[in-house]
């Protein structure tokens, strides 16, 4: 599936999730699918994103890591659906809403947090999707430089 729309899909299920389980379930398959467009983009991307690329698979691989993964099977797993970029920019665009909706949701469910351990693992998957969401603006600016025109304001 074009990546695009699998962002649309995280970004629909995200704001349609419910308690914190379902959240942080969200949240884990956004980093997933981060992860695994950087390494789409590191691996066949324009030559001079393939290094800030490469960053946000680690990046987004860490706010994977510091949450706990959601009992889902393969086929639900939306970064496994990936078969095609489609236009970078375009990706990179929708993707950096999803990065800071993510952080948001996050956000809330810290505010929220019963227990310090779940307070601190929001803290932590906070950070990585803010420093995901940096790379993906920083490629941004990239494609611009080369010359395909990114608006500030959609960039950052």
């Amino acid at each position: 599936m074009d990546a695009v729309r699998l962002i649309v899909t995280s970004r629909r299920a995200l704001a349609g999730s419910g308690g914190a389980p379902q959240v942080m379930a969200e949240v884990w398959q956004a980093q997933a699918l981060a992860q695994a467009i950087g390494s789409r983009l590191a691996v066949a991307g324009p030559p001079e994103l393939r290094g800030e690329a490469l960053g946000l698979t680690e990046l987004a691989g860490r706010g994977c890591g510091v949450l706990s993964r959601p009992d889902i099977s393969v086929e639900q797993l939306r970064a496994a659906q990936l078969t095609e970029l489609g236009d970078a920019r375009q990706a990179l665009l929708c993707l950096g809403g999803l990065l800071g909706e993510v952080g948001i949701a996050l956000v809330g469910l810290a505010c929220a947090a019963d227990d310090e351990t779940t307070y601190w693992q929001c803290m932590e998957a906070i950070d990585a999707a803010d420093e995901s969401r940096d790379r993906v603006v920083q490629m941004l600016r990239r494609l611009a430089d080369r010359g395909e025109g990114v608006p500030e304001r959609e960039a950052g």
